[in-house]
């Protein structure tokens, strides 16, 4: 299934007054996330590891949509209870949580098969996998709770055709797309016979770019990224769309391979 560019929020769309939290937010993606979510009329509430790179993000923000709510909580995925407390607090603060965006990335390769470092599985299977598990089983009851909840996780296409060289980093992703798919079974279950009001979806991309990546390779084509501002645009769009219609689904932001 094809995700279609779903164009800018008008401000009363499906995410106006939606609780979004977004976990890796103070990365480039996570950065282009929270403007996103921001501009369609979310209160949006980010998470990183590094508190600085987050006060960055948050703050650009706030200051690109004045008015808009959008806060920051520095908290460690890989601390299960750290995740929900972070989600309890949450719900407790807005009253509600209508999204988890889940952009914890990380990437470590080989040259070669036999050259592969399982110690790029030890840290991969924490980063890729560990904040999936800790969030999803967080945010889980919240969501259900939302008449509009989406958990999204970004994944590679990779995941569906790996590398020799990327063999740790695809498995990881392909762990971490099953276990997805795993909650958004949980999510068709709950809905019965009406089908789900809420959605667990993945969006697949090749790898992605933004402004300071081309800024350093001029001369480089990119061929198949999808931009980071891409990506925000096509998170905040899955919104748009019925739970039964993305619950359960890899949406293709780059051509399969």
């Amino acid at each position: 299934m094809n995700v279609q560019n779903h164009g800018k929020a008008n401000g009363n769309g499906a995410l106006e007054g939606a609780v979004v939290a977004v976990a890796g937010a103070g990365g480039p993606a996570g950065r282009a996330t929270l403007l996103r979510l921001a501009e369609a009329g979310a209160i949006v509430v980010g998470s990183d590891a590094d508190a600085a790179r987050l006060a960055e993000a948050v703050d650009a923000a706030r200051y690109a949509h004045g008015g808009a709510t959008v806060t920051g909580d520095t908290v460690d995925l890989l601390d299960l209870e750290a995740t929900r407390a972070w989600a309890d607090r949450t719900e407790k603060e807005f009253g509600r949580i209508d999204g988890m965006v889940h952009l914890v990335g990380g990437w470590r390769g080989s040259a070669t098969f036999a050259e592969t470092d399982l110690a790029d599985w030890d840290l991969l299977e924490k980063l890729l996998i560990r904040t999936v598990q800790h969030t999803s089983l967080a945010f889980q009851a919240p969501l259900l709770r939302s008449d509009r909840g989406r958990y999204l996780l970004i994944s590679a296409a990779g995941a569906s055709k790996p590398t020799a060289g990327n063999a740790a980093y695809a498995a990881s992703k392909a762990a971490a797309e099953a276990w997805t798919l795993a909650l958004a079974d949980d999510f068709r279950k709950a809905g019965g016979e009406g089908g789900p009001r809420t959605a667990a979806a993945i969006l697949v991309i090749k790898a992605l770019v933004h402004d300071a990546m081309r800024a350093e390779r001029p001369n480089a084509k990119f061929a198949g990224f999808t931009d980071v501002k891409e990506l925000a645009d096509a998170i905040a769009g899955v919104w748009d769309r019925p739970a039964p219609e993305v619950n359960g689904q890899r949406l293709w932001l780059t051509p399969k391979p």
